[in-house]
Parts: C-alpha cells; structure tokens; sequence
C-alpha cells in the first residue's frame, strides 16, 4: 500500500526546484565535510606526545645510549645544532646535569619550544641556594642536543620517531580517499544542474541564427522550465511579428505588379520617345519587385534538409557558367558531405560567384573542411570593396554599385539573401577585402 501512494506537492516541487537543489547540495556537503572531520578524530587518533625529562636526556648523553630508546644518541663531527635562542633554557639545564659549562651545549628544536617548569637557574648560577630537582624539568617535540666532546667531536640526543608522521600521511590518505569518493557524485551533481542552463543557451545561440529553430524543451528543475517556456513564447511572438510584417511587403510587392501592368498597357499608345523610357523604367521595377518577392519567399519557406555532396552542387554552378564562357575556377579537392537544403545552397553559391563575375569580371571558388565547418570561399581579382562597404554589403537593399544600373548593380538583395540561407543552415556568411587583391567571400556551414 505504501509502495503507491502518490509523491505529495511540496516534496515534488522541493525536487523540481533549482534553489532547493542548490540548497540541499550545498548542505549535504558541509554535512559531509562535518562528519568527515569527526571520522578523523574519532578513527583517527593522533599519538600521545613522548615527554622527556632533563635528566633522561642528560644521562643518554652521558653514557651514550638510553635504555628507553626514546632518545637516539649519535657521534658527529660537526655540530649539527646551531645556537638556538630558544634552548637556552634547556641548555644551561643539561650543562648543570653534565657538570659543564653552557657553552659547550647546544639545543635546537624542529617545532615550538618544550614546556619547562620549575625555577631557571639565572646567569650566574643558583649561588647558595640548592638547585631544583631536575625531574621536575620536561620537555617534549622534535629537539636535538648536542654536547662538545674533548676531541672537538659532538655527542648528538635527538627525540626518537614520534608517530605524528605516520598519523599525517594517515590522515593524508583518508583525506584523499574521501575527495575520490565524492568527486563522481559532486561532477554528477554539478552536470545535472548546469545541463539546463547549457541547453538554454545553445537554444539561444540557435535562435540568433535562425528563428525557426526548434523550441526549447521544458525540462529540468522549475526555475529553468518557467524560463525555458518563456523563451519559446518571444520566440514565437519573434516569428509572429517577422511573418507579419515580411507578409504584408511581400503582399505590397504583389499587388504592385498589376497596375504596372496596366501602366504598360495604356503606353502602347503613348509617343514613341517617351513609351520607350517608360517601359524601360517598368521593366526595372517589376524586376526590383520580382526579386523583392524571392527574397521574401526565400526567408519564409521552411528549409527541408537531406545529406547532399556539396562539393557536386558548387560544381554544376561553376561548370554551368563555364560553358557559357565566363571566367569560373573551382579548385580540386575532396568531396565534402553536408545536410541542406540543395536549392537554397545553390542559389546561395550562384549569387556570390554572379557577384564576383558581375563586379570583378573572375571568380575563384574553394571548398574545404576547417574546425568542423565547411567553407565555401569565393575570391575575385577586382577593385576590391571600399572600406566604409565591407559591413554594410549583407543589409537589403544596399548596393556596393553606386550607378543605379539594374544591369551592373542590381537592387541590393543577393548577399542579404546569401546570409539568409547560410544563417537558416547554422552557419554564417562574411565578405572582406583580399590582402593581395580583389575581395573574398566566405561561408561557413555545419557538416
């Protein structure tokens, strides 16, 4: 009966919510680290410190060994402990246990200095009064004592092995094994809730590009679902109101045609001179409105992709213009397979080559795989393009060709349309002066 019974609301929306997510791990991981804190104290009990005593010291060194083993007791030629201002202390309290002059002993500690209680003799001895009892004097840690021998050599006391370094190496290893163990849940943890917000944003990068992307998926935690569903609204009111608009001029391009048509008619019967100029000024305005009415539907039409040979489809471009004796080179290379739209792409391909023909009088086509993208790269031998061009050639309607002639410069529709296409396939279009000479055009398309 338990196994069915429904999740309650609260615990659902605590489980969808990225803000509790967010909340729970980083609680769950102080909580880890507390609990790891108090393993160690529990398990892991660093080692009782060793505490010696002045007269253990000062009888090892006296008779050479210990009978403890806690004191190692060496000969060295050198002095292996340097004056320490630390021992002092110490030092003129084994030289009292030695009968030798302070001088000749020297103490150095590896860590903070020993703990020593009791009186301190003073400089000039303890005169009358009897010296304290030396057991009463301990230290502990890492120290070294060296005492000078008659021969120059030293007599060297140092703290036997301790343990702590075996407990830190210990501690060490526990440390790391714990960071192994929770590493794959904090990656998990982490990519799960990063996964969104990166699908969120290659939605956005992808509706730059073309805004009929597919929309978002309503997915993961709460907050990115609520933002998620938002996003796919402005995209579909971005659609509504570029339909709408491209709509109503395409209709407005339309509907042009028929009084122009009736225009023509009625000059049949106009004076020669003037039916002539007039019908040539019909003529370049049905053209401008038949293109205008390309790209509109160019922009509009939904793009149906299949796997195709784009290196195949640049060909019959090129070869076409070239049977028909204008000045096209494609460069050899190997096949490069994409998915596109065939038409689109080719009239992509057959703007810019007529651009660079049109304007150049050449055309030099290469086709090549770079970073995961395949470039179409369209170079002519021309003029080149001017500076204050170069950025505004992709706007509608802007012509590079300052005459006016619908024969040598069209209406400003080819590289907007270009951009278009390539922009409507994930990728971009760019045009820019070639260094040696002429002007380059280049496309980029996803394989």
């Amino acid at each position: 009966m338990t196994a069915n019974r429904p999740v309650r609301p609260a615990v659902r929306w605590v489980s969808k919510s990225l803000f509790w997510r967010v909340f729970l791990v980083m609680l769950l991981s102080v909580a880890a680290v507390q609990a790891l804190n108090v393993a160690l104290v529990v398990f892991l009990t660093p080692p009782t410190p060793r505490i010696f005593s002045v007269p253990q010291v000062a009888n090892a060194l006296r008779s050479g060994q210990d009978a403890t083993g806690e004191v190692l007791v060496t000969r060295e030629a050198s002095n292996p402990a340097p004056a320490d201002p630390r021992g002092t202390r110490i030092s003129r309290l084994i030289a009292m246990q030695l009968d030798l002059p302070p001088a000749r002993v020297h103490v150095q500690f590896g860590g903070p200095p020993p703990l020593v209680f009791g009186p301190l003799p003073p400089r000039g001895g303890f005169g009358d009064r009897p010296p304290p009892d030396a057991r009463n004097q301990i230290l502990f840690g890492h120290f070294t004592v060296a005492v000078e021998q008659r021969d120059g050599s030293w007599r060297v006391a140092r703290a036997a092995h301790t343990g702590f370094e075996s407990w830190r190496w210990r501690a060490f290893q526990w440390l790391l094994a714990a960071l192994l163990a929770v590493a794959p849940f904090a990656w998990l943890l982490a990519r799960r809730l990063t996964k969104p917000i990166a699908a969120f944003g290659a939605a956005a990068e992808r509706l730059g590009r073309d805004p009929r992307a597919a929309p978002l998926p309503l997915g993961g935690p709460a907050e990115i679902a609520e933002a998620a569903a938002a996003f796919n609204r402005m995209q579909a009111r971005l659609n509504r109101y570029v339909e709408d608009r491209t709509m109503m001029i395409a209709a407005i391009a339309h509907d042009l045609r028929t009084p122009l048509m009736r225009l023509g008619l009625r000059l049949e019967r106009a004076p020669e001179p003037l039916r002539s100029a007039s019908e040539a000024d019909i003529r370049d305005m049905q053209a401008m409105i038949q293109a205008a009415l390309a790209f509109f539907r160019d922009g509009t039409q939904a793009v149906e992709r299949r796997r195709l040979d784009l290196r195949s489809l640049v060909e019959s471009v090129t070869d076409d213009l070239a049977d028909h004796g204008e000045p096209v080179v494609l460069h050899d290379g190997d096949p490069l397979v994409i998915e596109g739209d065939a038409a689109a792409l080719k009239s992509l391909v057959a703007n810019l080559v007529g651009n660079a023909l049109k304007y150049a009088g050449d055309a030099e086509v290469t086709l090549a795989r770079i970073d995961g993208h395949a470039l179409i790269e369209v170079r002519d031998h021309g003029p080149g393009i001017p500076p204050e061009d170069v950025h505004r050639l992709f706007e509608p309607f802007f012509r590079g060709e300052r005459s006016r002639n619908r024969d040598t410069g069209g209406i400003g529709l080819g590289l907007s349309s270009v951009r278009g296409v390539a922009r409507a396939h994930g990728g971009d279009a760019t045009i820019a002066n070639h260094p040696q000479a002429g002007a380059v055009a280049r496309v980029t398309l996803p394989v």
